[in-house]
């Protein structure tokens, strides 16, 4: 379960870092400002979609670090490109596709597992 004291903590380290406030950090993202108010504030706790929204907007977060905590913010330069592709070395684990899940505007999705 996500700790929202501790996402807050690491949602105004992002809006400190790009120097945003909350209402340029709204713009931003693509979220109404009284959004970010509530979720700033405890009231609200984040949705899936504005955690994915937050993901898509910043080339240089792990969604692992604002989710859970783990590793560090910013990522460092040789851990992403241009195009916000994750570059590890993985030279000795074998990856294969699990599943694929695909999220629509309407808010529903498809899921294909492998």
């Amino acid at each position: 379960m996500l700790n929202s004291v501790a996402f807050i903590n690491r949602l105004k380290q992002i809006m400190e870092y790009h120097q945003f406030s909350a209402s340029s950090f709204a713009d931003k993202v693509g979220v109404q400002r009284s959004s970010i108010s509530h979720i700033l504030s405890g009231r609200n706790k984040p949705s899936l979609d504005f955690v994915l929204k937050i993901n898509t907007v910043f080339d240089d977060l792990d969604l692992e670090w604002l989710l859970n905590g783990t590793g560090s913010y910013p990522k460092s330069k040789d851990e992403f490109s241009n195009s916000g592709t994750t570059i590890k070395n993985t030279s000795n684990i074998k990856k294969e596709i699990q599943r694929i899940v695909t999220f629509y505007t309407d808010g529903t999705f498809e899921e294909f597992i492998k």
